[in-house]
């Protein structure tokens, strides 16, 4: 069964020990750690703490969510070490990391092509480990669109690298329904949220019509759905969307 897990930078003002609190208050599976505030990337020590906190929470750590932005790096197994080293002392399966800094269209042929070299490079590191590296799927990078990912999930052609999804709020149902089809093959984890057009966060139970429909393609296909951003970065909130994500597995 597909897990229900938290992404910590939902909570990014509490501390760990506070998110582990709350994810477990809402009776979820487990926690995608953040690299920005409670795990940086090269805090051992730190990684191995929250690892072990979490576990004797009796919750999983489903992934580590890196801020590690590809096509950016001199040196990308340099640069990519440290996390790749902090995920391994969370005991992380996965890494999420950042296709560029640029959108599908504005991307250069050349830039493209350093992505999938760099993609490469740390993928093959990754695989040393056992872990996967999957691409944030988000607007203004190359996995802005379902078209631009597969371009990109081809070009690297590592077994290793999958690709995390999410709802685009600026596009309809029926887009986004369509896009999410495209990614299934490569898909590692959804990160679940309802937003209205322009950003404004909804309450889970607001979008499950449409969330009903993204889960009869993402069951079997995702190793876990994470919440994201709730309405009011409110613990009583999570915990009210936290019932709508585990009707929906």
């Amino acid at each position: 069964m597909m897990a229900c897990g938290l992404t910590s930078v939902t909570f990014r003002k509490l501390n760990y020990q506070s998110v582990i609190h709350i994810a477990r208050q809402c009776g979820l599976d487990g926690i995608e750690w953040g690299g920005d505030i409670h795990v940086p990337p090269g805090d051992l020590l730190r990684a191995r703490e929250v690892y072990q906190a979490t576990a004797d929470a009796g919750l999983a750590v489903l992934s580590y969510g890196s801020y590690y932005k590809l096509g950016r790096q001199e040196n990308p197994a340099a640069a990519f070490a440290p996390v790749l080293e902090t995920a391994h002392g969370l005991r992380a399966g996965a890494i999420r990391v950042w296709a560029g800094t640029k959108g599908s269209q504005r991307c250069s042929a050349r830039e493209f092509e350093r992505i999938v070299r760099d993609t490469q490079i740390i993928a093959d590191m990754a695989a040393a480990y056992g872990v996967a590296a999957a691409f944030e799927y988000h607007r203004g990078t190359l996995t802005d669109t379902g078209e631009s990912a597969l371009a990109l999930l081809a070009a690297v052609g590592r077994g290793n690298v999958k690709t995390y999804w999410q709802p685009n709020p600026e596009l309809t149902h029926e887009r986004n329904l369509a896009e999410l089809t495209a990614v299934l093959p490569w898909l590692e984890n959804v990160h679940v949220f309802h937003w209205a057009r322009g950003g404004a966060r909804l309450p889970l139970e607001d979008g499950m019509p449409q969330w009903r429909a993204y889960m009869q393609k993402i069951r079997g296909r995702a190793r876990a759905s994470i919440l994201e951003f709730v309405k009011g970065d409110d613990p009583a909130q999570c915990a009210r969307d936290a019932i709508q994500l585990m009707l929906l597995r």
